[in-house]
C-alpha cells in the first residue's frame, strides 16, 4: 500500500491571501517528500474557492524544485477546457523540470458552473475530453501531427522540445463508472478514481473493473496502478472525530453546490448550502477516526487490491494542524503498511 498526499487546496476565507495558500500547499508537499509518502497529488479549478489550483503544471514545477523523491501528480488537469497543442509543450517543460517526476492526471472536469464559463458545454465534456486526450498522446508520442476532428483541425505540426529520453509522462485517468475504469485501464492508462458518496460494494466495484482490464492485458498491464482518493483525518479523540466531521460536512456543502447542486457562488466564494444526506451517513464515506480504526479501514483497501489511497485532507484546519496531522499520520499509520516507507517512480 502506497499514501499520496493529496495537498489541501481549500480556501474558505478568501482573505487569507494567495502567496500563504500556496505556500502552505508546497509546505504540505515538502513535508510528504520527508515523512515517505510516496506521492503527492495536485487539484486544479477555476474561479471557485475550494480545490483551487489555477496551474497544476505550475505548482509541480514548484514542488520539484523543493523535494527529492515523491512523484508530482496532478489531479487532475482538465483536458477540454485546454488547447492540447499549447498544452502539450508545457507537459513536456514540466515534465522536464520534474526531473521526470510528473504523473499527468487528466480529466474531463466535474463541475458545470467552472466548465461551462470555460466556454464549454457540459454535455460535451466527455466527447472533447475523448478526442483531447487522442490529440495530446499524438502531440506527445508523434512528430509532423496533423489533425481533421470534431473539436481540432489543424496541419501538421511538431510540439517541440521532445520529451526527455522520448518518453512523455505516464497519463492517469479519472474514471468513477465501473464501466469506464474498465475502458481506460484496457487502453494502459492508470486510473484514479473515488466512491464519494456511494457505498462499499461500488468501491469493489470499481475495483473489480481494473483488475477485469489488467488482467486482461496480461504483462502490457502489469505495471497499471489504481489510486482511490479518500476524505481522511486522523484524529486524537471522539471530540476531535466529531468535530472534524463538522468541518467535513461543511466542506462537502460546498463541494455538492458546485458538484450536483446549483452552483451558487459569490465573488469566487461558493455558498454552503443545506445537504440531504446526514452527518452519521457522511461519516460512514469517509476516513475521519482515530489510529485503530484508520488502520482497519486501510487495511479493507488493501484487501480489496487498491495499491494507493489519495488522503485528502482538505477541510478548514490551520496550516499547523494539517502539518502535525500529516506527521501524525507517518508515525501511527504507515509503520503498519511497510511498503509506504520508501517511494518509487512510476517509471522504473
Amino acid at each position: 500500500m502506497k499514501f499520496n498526499h493529496f495537498l489541501s487546496a481549500y480556501y474558505p476565507d478568501t482573505q487569507y491571501g494567495a502567496k500563504r495558500f500556496f505556500d502552505d500547499m508546497v509546505a504540505q508537499a515538502v513535508l510528504a517528500d520527508s515523512l515517505g509518502y510516496r506521492a503527492v497529488s495536485i487539484p486544479e479549478h477555476h474561479g471557485i474557492n475550494i480545490l483551487l489550483t489555477p496551474s497544476p503544471l505550475q505548482m509541480a514545477v514548484k514542488i520539484a524544485a523543493e523535494t527529492s523523491n515523491v512523484e508530482i501528480a496532478t489531479s487532475i488537469a482538465v483536458l477540454p477546457i485546454r488547447d492540447m497543442r499549447i498544452f502539450a509543450g508545457e507537459v513536456i517543460q514540466a515534465d522536464c523540470l520534474c526531473d521526470g517526476r510528473l504523473v499527468l492526471g487528466v480529466g474531463r472536469g466535474a463541475f458545470k458552473y467552472e466548465i461551462e464559463r470555460m466556454g464549454v458545454a457540459m454535455q460535451e465534456t466527455r466527447d472533447k475530453f475523448d478526442e483531447s486526450l487522442e490529440v495530446l498522446q499524438a502531440l506527445l508520442t508523434q512528430q509532423e501531427v496533423s489533425w481533421d476532428g470534431d473539436y481540432y483541425k489543424f496541419d501538421s505540426l511538431t510540439v517541440m522540445p521532445r520529451p526527455m529520453n522520448q518518453q512523455p509522462p505516464q497519463i492517469m485517468i479519472a474514471a468513477m463508472a465501473p464501466e469506464a475504469i474498465y475502458h481506460c485501464a484496457r487502453r494502459g492508462f492508470h486510473i484514479q478514481t473515488a466512491p464519494l458518496a456511494g457505498n462499499h460494494q461500488l468501491l469493489l466495484d470499481q475495483v473489480a473493473a481494473f483488475q477485469r482490464a489488467k488482467n486482461e492485458l496480461g504483462a502490457a498491464g502489469e505495471h497499471l496502478r489504481l489510486s482511490v482518493l479518500r476524505t481522511m483525518w486522523l484524529t486524537q479523540s471522539a471530540t476531535d472525530s466529531a468535530n472534524k466531521m463538522l468541518q467535513v460536512e461543511d466542506y462537502y456543502k460546498r463541494f455538492d453546490n458546485v458538484f450536483s447542486g446549483p452552483g451558487e457562488v459569490h465573488n469566487g466564494a461558493i455558498a454552503a448550502l443545506p445537504r440531504q444526506q446526514s452527518i452519521e451517513d457522511l461519516e460512514l464515506n469517509m476516513m475521519v477516526c482515530n489510529r485503530n480504526e484508520m488502520i482497519d479501514k486501510i487495511g479493507l483497501y488493501q484487501e480489496a487490491g487498491i495499491e494507493e489511497i489519495i488522503l485528502s485532507s482538505a477541510i478548514d484546519c490551520p496550516q499547523q494542524e494539517v502539518l502535525e496531522m500529516m506527521q501524525r499520520f507517518a508515525q501511527e499509520i504507515m509503520p503498519h503498511f511497510s511498503e509506504t516507507k520508501t517511494a518509487t517512480n512510476m517509471r522504473d
